[in-house]
């Protein structure tokens, strides 16, 4: 080219360019082409030039590698176009496509990042049009096709031997090889390279065009014009690349499956579409691309993706469903080419893609839920939930009449199912559903779990889920095979229905309305499996053994579970006949696998307390089928099932071991609930499911394994269980088919043989020593071989031979010990167990007999029915000879052991190596500070001494007159030989005497409780300076013993929770000692003159001790310190009387306050609220002898240590009901025995009288049954006025307030004694204190905030609040003196004026019944002046009428006539009241005085009456004879009679003699309710009767239209006629006064004054100011007229609402858009702040209309009679989007409830539903929100016509 060719050459170059930035790339090609035909240009140097200047473009936008802003895309796609349309011109001239793609298409690709995906597209595009309209495909498979495969693979890390290996057919030669893989290197890099998707994109534009052109040439059977290109070959080579590519992406992450499926897998599954295979020629050979083969190795893929994980299987969800969206049905392929047709894949013919739509139906994650169900429909054919392709035809016009037998609720659901699709209604005659049906009724049911509302679930599931059954039915009934499609049989065989079916009872379960998991639930247990056959058992069992366990743990299907103390429901009943029935066809073998499966479900899943409970129910259900069916199948069939169990890993006794297992982990889990009632039941359930195991073959260790689980209470002697666990292990279970004689022989041979078992066992490694653990482990496994023991042991002589085995070992034990051997620890161990056995028998015995001789005890259940032995004396005898026989043996073994504790060992004892295990560690209960050797030596001491004294104390119980001599000595020699041991300073020696300390404490408590006039000998013999006269007995003892541990304790060489556990046993020893005093005067300690066993300065110095660890008590100390005050303040307590201590002061109020402040922080700081610690920091603190003194509780006037204490633990209570209750348990017994000091505590009465928390606690109940020191605590604290109210209500919510109320109660009949003989100074005291806390009380009634408050709701705090207060003023009532009358009849009436609901007023009543009863003069001075005054409030006026009519029937005889006249005259007239209510009420009370005070009379008497008896006569005839009277009397039930104002105020009358169904604060159904009820149901009957009269009436008026019409024109012509003559606007005026007319004033007979002109003037003018008067009344009146005519003809109805804020919002939006009213349930709320705040003001300008929920069906069936349109805001099926509906002008729209919408029975009412269109995730809006939409719109459309 010449160089003005070049100068021109670039000129044109730059002028394109400018162009390029400003024409729009559409425009390129026609610029081009003017250019080469004006400027001669040639095509070739044109294009290399452009192709110049885009390779010097590119390169300066990659060096700046930033985002190309608009102007430079536009001008780069003009270019880009440019080349592409010269591209075009060159027809098949390869070498031009070539540099286009190496210079400019390829680094564009690089560049893609800075440009958007569109530009990229349109490139593309350009370029791809270029290569087709050139035919010039074979440069691209040559070169871009390879480079972008290889690409992809090099994405997923596919090495390049295998890319080469697997793309060979793509490479070609080596030389093409080598230059793609230097091309495919500049590709990547850097800067830029291709992502993923944007290969994957270019790769299936580039296929999606040849398949294009290949269908273009194929149509117009065009000849290729470069012959040497074949089209098919490449679109299959092509084809066959993306494949292998997809199967790999398939299998890779996130982002790599993503391409497969947005890019790869579409343009696939579209050439597969138009072609089955394809065949490729590859170096002469031909290979096969096969659809079929494709779409199985996708289906592999997809079945490995769903073994992956959820995110996996989303996708491969993706991956079916673009594979069925292809391909939705089976189709022969378009290719008629094919030489072979091949059966064609079809995915629904898989199991596993039924198996995974199953699974995914049911996944957790919504969105695979509506994948599977999208795939479910395609592969179905159905194309959407509520269409129906002819799936059931419609009833015809004719035969739509109702069906015989069906109610309206399944009319509805009918409609609601016709109008989704299925909804025929199918006779039995009919015939049965087809496969399509049911599928279509299916995916209905689903979809409706799924989308719909609760309401449309409600009304249609029931319907439909019977048809499905129904067909089942019949499928079972009828054994005839079933051929058809796959997808059909999954739904056609009988079994196979309830699979699916499972589904949606799974999804049913699960879903969020809790009304819907009740329908589904019920639904699915109303089944009556009868009817199915076998096929109940085709329910899946995954199904039974999660989903349904699952579903029964919640709580929403047991709304009864736990009432009154029963642990049951409709539900769990249910449950258990389903399992029943489920299991009664499996064989023995399979039903226990079953059980031990539906066992382990409590191990999968964490269930609740009624999750809990039902699933015991259940396996107790289902194992009671086990061989039930088949009475001959006994053991031999359970092992017919062994080679099948072994199949799967299971052996016969592991099937038995696992479900034993299983059932213990049951009972462990139901620990976590305390109520024992509860445990109880859930551990009989279990029982009975264990019954189905033999025990004979289960070795022992399991058995004891399997029975220590269950709670000790329950198998103690006497348990609830004893007796029959024993029959279980004897073989006498009602499962068992062996001999039950051989069963018990050989578990006692097993028993037997554990002692020598248990003590010869040694460790593996031949070792002598162990630690804590290992004991803890021993005696665990001795306690439960003795507790089997005595359970199996049911007669004396089967014990012998354990009484030899101790009679034999035990004479040799100190030899055993010189043999190093673990024998003699064992030995103490099982010993140990043995006595521990026997202390709890005693135990019970005793307290079962205390309790029949005093029947006072509350606290424990009632499980002593009848003892295992026939006389359990004798055995203690047997036992307590052979202990006495090694006892001396013992002792000498115990002293051997003690030598540890001696002096010389612990002084000289030094630090030793500690093992691995210990160092670094700071040491707990079980990990002591000492070496192996050491550790062993300490705990064989311990145990040594905790069975000497253990068996010492048993002994000297069970035989008072044997000598103990021996083993008492030994043991007073160790208490004086450890507490006189000097101080160790190291470690090792520390922690020996620590185990002294810890060997002490048993040792004292058998001291203590053996301590008797002997005792005094031994410490006079350790203690010579006793000797004298007057030296106190325990000084010494106790002191020495606190100064040697706390020397200790300072030492300063134990780690910290060392310490703890040194502190934990003084407390524990400290306690024994001050109880020496209490045992030793109970076992006939007399003192001597001037002996003492404390001295005060002695007891002071205890007391300081304690009151400075109090603060930091430990857990575990905590009780031993409260009990250790308790004794002492008892001693100080006796000091002050002169006895047992001497020198005594008592205890002064710094030391209290000291006391309570500690005692305070101590309770704060525990983090559980055990009862036992509260029961005894009350018993302790608040101590009988302190809280009589009146300066512990005000000091100065300001608040005393005792008061301050009250205070603190009440106003803790109010938040824990534990506290609160055992507080006022203690606190009212200590009033009552204290009258004098109420005076100081009203504010705290009225605390505790108001005071209402959770109703029932079950961890109380439970703490109580299972634990011995809180029964003894709470016992120290049950001396409160009434036991029997006690036991009733101390673990309710009613007990504060029930124990005031017999607190009062019982200071009543105190006060009854003043002014008698016998009245004292507490006499006094209990009057005044309860006149005191009455007028607190009506003060706090009448003027407090919230018990003065008129207006509240029902059931709220304030009307709990009222009730209480009422019922405790009714209480003290007794108390009403004539000093504070007139004040306490001031607030009654108050009170009585207010508003109140019926639960308050009927107490108010009761108490003004009981005032005027008592003070018969205030009747004639108060009561008959306010009956009448007949203005007050009908509800005042009401309880007057009762309170006037009760005073006159329990009046005393002496004042009952008087009452008689005084009060009956006012009450008559109100028998005419125009209130309905008031004159019911009056009716039926004044009928009860006539029978009661006027006897019937023969007829000779009726003659000689008086006129007012005769008319009161009458009346009672009237009144007895009168239908609706006689009625409203019956309704009744008698309560007037049983109605007794004396008993009402006593607290059995209160809080006892309750209805039982009634849970609201014990109030019973007052008349005025009864009455009310009444006439409500009454009223509505009548409202029935005129509708239907008034459809008579409209009826009969059809016949005689033509009279009425003629009627009508006469009456209008007269009317007309009329109001000519009338003055103008009299008709408007109604209250005009009458005028005199002229002939009138001209007649002077009339009236005579009307001749006096003056007097007639002034009428005159007083007329004319009554003209001015009426004209601005009319104008007034014609003002709200057109008011009430401009409002719209709307009626918004929110009588379904009860939250107050959207009835005020929807007040304010009625008001804004003049709506006609609103309609609520009641007009009360108005008044409430919170709606007047909302509304601000709208309530006094809309019109606001009182509609109760009862009576809404009446008002909108009143509407519609009167035309207008009752239309409803509601989603359902027929529901007519809100911009779609044209509004009536008369309309009625109701608003459904915040959560379930509208009802059924209302939505049967309604002319259309109507729902707003929403776009969101969120299902639905706030109802004020779419009551507010909706009114706009009806607004909007009227204001448009």
């Amino acid at each position: 080219m010449s160089t003005h060719e070049t100068h021109s050459m670039a000129t044109l170059i730059t002028t394109l360019s400018t162009s390029f930035s400003q024409v729009p790339p559409a425009a390129v090609p026609a610029v081009l082409d003017c250019i080469l035909a004006s400027t001669g240009v040639s095509r070739s140097s044109l294009f290399a030039s452009l192709l110049d200047t885009f390779t010097k473009l590119s390169e300066g936008v990659m060096k700046n590698d930033q985002k190309l802003d608009s102007h430079d895309c536009n001008y780069l796609a003009s270019l880009v176009g440019a080349l592409c349309h010269l591209l075009k011109k060159f027809d098949t001239n390869l070498g031009a496509l070539e540099s286009f793609i190496w210079k400019c298409f390829l680094p564009l690709i690089k560049m893609a990042h800075m440009f958007s995906r569109n530009m990229l597209n349109q490139i593309t595009e350009s370029f791809i049009n270029a290569v087709t309209e050139t035919n010039t495909w074979v440069v691209v498979e040559a070169t871009l096709v390879p480079i972008f495969l290889t690409l992809v693979a090099s994405s997923i890390g596919m090495p390049e031997k295998e890319v080469s290996d697997t793309f060979q057919f793509m490479l070609g030669s080596n030389d093409r090889v080598n230059h793609m893989e230097m091309s495919t290197k500049n590709i990547l890099s850097p800067p830029g390279s291709p992502s993923l998707p944007i290969s994957c994109h270019i790769l299936t534009l580039m296929l999606d065009a040849v398949l294009q052109s290949k269908k273009i040439a194929a149509s117009s059977e065009s000849i290729i014009a470069n012959g040497c290109f074949d089209d098919h070959n490449f679109a299959g080579k092509l084809t066959w690349g993306l494949c292998s590519l997809t199967e790999q992406l398939l299998l890779q992450n996130l982002e790599h499956r993503s391409c497969a499926t947005a890019f790869l897998l579409p343009i696939i599954f579209k050439a597969f579409s138009s072609y089955c295979s394809f065949q490729i020629s590859i170096d002469g050979q031909t290979f096969t691309l096969s659809r079929n083969n494709f779409f199985m190795k996708i289906w592999k893929c997809c079945g490995t993706l769903f073994s992956l994980g959820t995110v996996e299987r989303r996708d491969a969800f993706g991956v079916l469903s673009l594979y069925l969206s292809f391909f939705p049905f089976t189709e022969e392929s378009g290719d008629t080419n094919m030489s072979d047709q091949v059966e064609c894949f079809d995915i629904r013919a898989e199991t596993e893609f039924w198996d995974e739509i199953k699974r995914g139906l049911v996944d957790k994650e919504s969105l695979v839920r509506k994948q599977s169900l999208h795939i479910l429909k395609i592969a179905l054919r159905i194309n959407g939930a509520a269409q129906s392709s002819g799936v059931l035809e419609d009833i015809s016009a004719e035969n739509n009449s109702m069906p015989h037998g069906m109610t309206k609720r399944e009319l509805w659901a009918d409609k609601e199912a016709k109008s989704l699709g299925v909804g025929k209604i199918c006779s039995q005659v009919e015939s049965s559903l087809d496969s399509q049906n049911k599928w279509e009724a299916f995916v209905l049911l689903y979809e409706m779990l799924e989308e719909y509302g609760t309401h449309l679930v409600e009304a249609a599931w029931n319907y439909q889920v019977s048809l499905l059954l129904q067909n089942s039915s019949s499928d079972a009934n009828n054994k005839t095979s079933i051929s058809g499609a796959v997808h059909q049989n999954q739904i056609e065989t009988p079994g196979e229905i309830f699979n699916w079916l499972a589904i949606l009872w799974e999804r049913g379960f699960n879903h969020d309305n809790p009304q819907v998991r009740c329908l589904i639930m019920q639904s699915f247990l109303g089944i009556d499996w009868k009817n199915y056959g076998t096929h109940a058992r085709s329910v899946p069992g995954y199904f039974v053994l999660g989903s349904f366990i699952q579903g029964l743990n919640d709580p929403v299907h047991h709304k009864e579970f736990g009432v009154k103390g029963i642990y049951s429901s409709m539900t769990i009943e249910g449950a258990a006949n389903f399992l029943s029935k489920y299991t009664s066809y499996l064989n023995v073998r399979k039903c226990i696998m079953f059980l031990s499966d539906l066992a382990s479900a409590a191990k999968l899943q964490p269930l609740g307390r009624v999750g809990l409970m039902c699933l015991a129910e259940c396996i107790s259900s289902a194992a009671c089928q086990v061989g039930k069916n088949n009475s001959e199948i006994d053991a031999q069939c359970f092992e017919d099932g062994v080679h099948d169990m072994i199949k799967v890993g299971k052996s016969p006794h592991n099937v038995k071991i696992v479900l034993l297992d299983a059932l213990r982990f049951i009972i462990e889990s139901s620990k976590q609930h305390f109520n024992s009632n509860y445990r109880l039941r859930v551990c009989e359930k279990v029982l009975d499911a264990a019954s189905v195991v033999c025990t004979r073959d289960l070795p022992l260790d399991v058995l004891l394994h399997f029975i220590s689980t269950f709670p000790w209470e329950f198998t103690d002697h006497g348990g609830p269980l004893r007796e029959k666990i024993r029959q279980w292990l004897m073989g006498c279970g009602k499962r068992c088919s062996v001999n039950c004689c051989s069963t018990e022989m050989k578990l006692l041979k097993s028993l037997y043989d554990f002692p020598n078992r248990f003590t010869s066992h040694c460790n593996d490694d031949a070792s002598t020593t162990f630690d804590d653990e290992d004991l803890d482990a021993w005696e665990f496994e001795a306690k439960r071989w003795a507790r089997v023991l005595f359970i199996a042991c049911k007669e004396e002589y089967q014990l012998l031979p354990i009484l030899m085995f101790i009679q034999t070992h035990g004479s040799d034990v100190c030899k055993q010990n010189n043999k190093m051997d673990l024998f003699p620890v064992k030995f103490l161990i099982l010993i140990l167990s043995l006595v521990l056995e026997l202390q709890m028998m005693q135990e019970r015995v005793a307290r079962h007999g205390s309790r029949l001789r005093t029947k006072s005890e509350f606290f424990v259940p009632e499980s002593m029915n009848e003892f295992s032995h026939a006389d359990v004396p004798n055995l203690y005898q047997k036992f307590t000879d052979i202990f006495l026989l090694i006892l001396e043996e013992l002792v000498s073994f115990a002293n051997l052991s003690c030598s540890i504790f001696s002096n010389n060992n612990t002084t000289k004892t030094r630090d030793e190596t500690l093992p691995g295990s210990v160092t670094g560690k700071l040491g707990g209960p079980s990990q002591r500070r000492l070496s192996s050797s050491t550790t062993t030596a300490v705990l064989q001491a311990i145990m040594s001494m905790k069975a000497v004294a253990t068996i010492s104390s048993f002994c000297a119980r069970v035989k008072t007159d044997v000598s103990l001599d021996l083993p008492i000595n030994f043991l007073w020699d160790f208490y004086w030989k450890t507490i006189s041991s000097p101080a160790c300073d190291s470690e090792t020696g520390a922690e020996i005497r620590l185990a002294a300390y810890e060997a002490l404490a048993p040792t004292l408590t058998a001291l203590v409780s053996v301590c008797s006039p002997q005792t005094l000998d031994i410490l006079k013999k350790n203690d010579s300076s006793l000797l004298s006269d007057g030296k106190p007995l325990l000084d010494t003892l106790v002191l020495s013993f606190l100064q040697n541990i706390n020397k200790l304790l300072t030492v300063g060489v134990f780690v910290r929770s060392r310490r703890a556990i040194l502190m934990n046993w003084k407390w524990i020893c400290l306690e024994s000692l001050l109880s020496i005093p209490c045992y030793a005067l109970r076992n006939g300690l007399l003192l001597e003159a001037n002996n003492f066993v404390f001295s005060g300065a002695a007891l002071r110095c205890i007391f300081s001790d304690i009151l400075e660890s109090l603060e930091n008590a430990g857990e575990g100390s905590v009780l031993p310190m409260l009990r250790s005050v308790r004794l002492v303040l008892d001693l100080f307590a006796q000091g002050k009387s002169g006895s047992l201590v001497c020198l005594c002061d008592g205890v002064d109020s710094q030391m209290l306050w000291h006391l309570v402040r500690s005692s305070w922080i101590l309770h704060v700081s525990c983090n559980k609220r055990k009862v036992a610690p509260i029961a005894a920091l009350l018993s302790s603190v608040l101590h009988s002898s302190l809280f009589s003194d009146e300066s512990m509780h005000i000091i100065d006037g300001a608040p005393g240590p005792l008061k301050w204490f009250v205070e603190k633990i009440l106003e803790e209570g109010t938040k824990s009901p534990r506290t609160i209750r055992l507080a006022a348990l203690h606190l009212t017994g200590l009033w009552l025995s204290y009258p004098r000091i109420i005076k100081y505590y009203v504010k705290e009465l009225k605390l505790l009288s108001l005071h209402g928390s959770v109703a029932f606690d079950e961890d109380f109940e439970g703490e109580l049954a299972d634990n011995r020191d809180t029964r003894a605590e709470v016992f120290l604290l049950a001396k409160g006025p009434d036991p029997e109210l006690t036991k009733a209500f101390i673990n309710t919510e009613l007990y504060a307030r029930a124990s005031v109320a017999v607190l009062f109660y019982k200071l009543a009949d105190m006060a009854v004694m003043v002014g008698s003989t016998n009245e004292n100074a507490d006499c006094h005291a209990a009057l005044e204190s309860g006149k005191m806390f009455l007028l607190e009380l009506l003060d706090s009634a009448v003027n407090d905030k919230d018990l003065a408050k008129e207006l509240y709701k029902k059931y709220s705090a304030i009307h709990r609040r009222k009730v209480r207060a009422w019922q405790m003023i009714c209480i003290l009532s007794h108390f009403v003196c004539q000093d504070i009358v007139s004040e306490v009849a001031r607030c009654l009436h108050t009170s009585l004026y207010r508003n109140n609901l019926p639960a308050v007023r009927q107490y108010l009543e009761t108490f003004a019944i009981n005032i005027y009863l008592k003070f018969p003069s205030l009747v004639g001075e108060q009561l008959v002046p306010i009956l009448r005054d007949y203005d007050m409030r009908p509800q005042a006026l009401s309880s007057y009428v009762f309170i006037a009519a009760n005073v006159i029937l329990h009046a005393s005889q002496s004042v009952q006539h008087r009452h008689l006249n005084e009060l009956l005259p006012p009450i008559v007239p109100l028998l005419t009241s125009h209130h309905h209510s008031l004159r019911g009420f009056t009716q039926l009370l004044v009928y009860q005085v006539l029978c009661k005070l006027f006897p019937p009379l023969d007829s000779k008497a009726s003659e000689t009456m008086t006129l007012e008896k005769r008319c009161f006569e009458d009346l009672k005839s009237y009144l007895a004879k009168n239908s609706d009277c006689t009625r409203l009397r019956q309704s009744m039930e008698g309560y007037l009679d049983a109605y007794s104002p004396h008993s009402s105020v006593t607290p059995a009358g209160v809080f006892i003699n309750r209805v039982e169904d009634v849970e609201f604060e014990c109030v019973p159904i007052s008349l005025m309710e009864q009455v009310l009820n009444f006439l409500n149901d009454v009223r509505e009957d009548l409202r029935n009767s005129m509708a239907k009269d008034v459809v008579t009436i409209k009826n009969e008026s059809l016949r005689s239209d033509g009279d009425q019409d003629r009627m009508a024109i006469l009456s209008n012509a007269n009317e007309r006629k009329l109001s000519t003559q009338l003055p103008k606007d009299v008709s408007l005026d109604f209250q005009k006064k009458i005028t005199l007319s002229k002939h009138e004033k001209q007649d002077k007979n009339v009236n005579s004054f009307l001749g006096n002109q003056e007097t007639y003037k002034q009428l005159q003018e007083i007329e004319k100011d009554d003209k001015l008067l009426a004209q601005v009344l009319q104008s007034r009146t014609l003002g709200m007229e057109r008011e009430r005519s401009s409002r719209q003809h709307l009626i918004l109805v929110a009588s379904l609402l009860d939250r107050i804020p959207n009835l005020a919002g929807l007040a304010r939006t009625c008001e804004v858009f003049k709506a006609s009213s609103l309609a609520i349930a009641d007009t009360n709320v108005l008044h409430d702040k919170q709606f007047q705040l909302i509304s601000v003001t709208a309530e006094k300008w809309v019109p606001i209309i009182e509609v109760p929920v009862n009576s809404l069906k009446v008002f909108l069936q009143k509407k519609k009679r009167e035309g207008f349109s009752i239309l409803g805001l509601e989603q359902t099926a027929n529901s007519i989007p809100l911009d779609q509906y044209i509004f009536p002008k008369d309309t009625v729209l109701v608003l459904g409830r915040e959560k379930e919408g509208i009802p059924v029975d209302i939505i049967h009412i309604l002319d259309a539903c109507l729902e707003i269109p929403q776009l969101g995730v969120v299902r639905s809006l706030n109802v004020h929100v779419s009551g507010a939409i909706a009114l706009w719109e009806y607004t909007r459309q009227q204001r448009s016509q």
